[in-house]
């Protein structure tokens, strides 16, 4: 990650460099875009309904670990009781139970990951537009995001330096 950062920031240099040198204005902002989410409602508004979500699947997992522990019970209270026939279905029984409960909390992570993907596309992609729009209306050549290091918008103008750094390289 600090190599990302330390790359990010050559680059930017460079390019501010190549601004110069060009007399083209080089203009670069920054944002920290978990500032940014936390301001925005519709976060807090996809959070609760996760929250409801995620709520509802742990009820559920605590229903099917309580049956478990509770079967677990009879079996270690009763098992010297039983015969071979209902002891061997005892067994099978809490094996599925287990076996259940390991499927459904596999199936509920996946389900809560698409649901928090799909209550937050949107409000990423409402983000992403407003720094974009707001990076063209100011002029600006580059937005960093603090957070990620990453970049966010970079100006239409700008150049992609890629054919001549593999030139340099011999590469082309």
């Amino acid at each position: 990650m600090k190599i990302l950062m330390k790359w990010l920031l050559v680059a930017a240099f460079a390019v501010a460099a190549m601004g110069v040198s060009a007399q083209i204005p080089v203009k670069l902002g920054h944002i920290e875009s978990s500032k940014l989410m936390q301001a925005m409602p519709e976060v807090a508004e996809a959070q609760k309904t996760l929250q409801a979500r995620q709520d509802e699947v742990r009820k559920e997992s605590e229903n099917l670990r309580e049956q478990y522990g509770k079967l677990m019970e009879d079996y270690g209270q009763n098992s010297k009781n039983y015969s071979d026939i209902v002891r061997s279905s005892k067994e099978q029984e809490i094996g599925q139970l287990r076996e259940r409960i390991g499927q459904f909390e596999e199936l509920a992570m996946q389900e809560l990951e698409r649901v928090q993907q799909e209550l937050m596309q949107p409000v990423m992609e409402k983000a992403t537009q407003a720094i974009k729009d707001v990076a063209k209306e100011n002029g600006f050549t580059y937005i960093f995001d603090m957070n990620s290091g990453s970049i966010l918008y970079a100006a239409e103008n700008s150049t992609d330096i890629l054919p001549l750094v593999l030139t340099k390289l011999g590469l082309q």
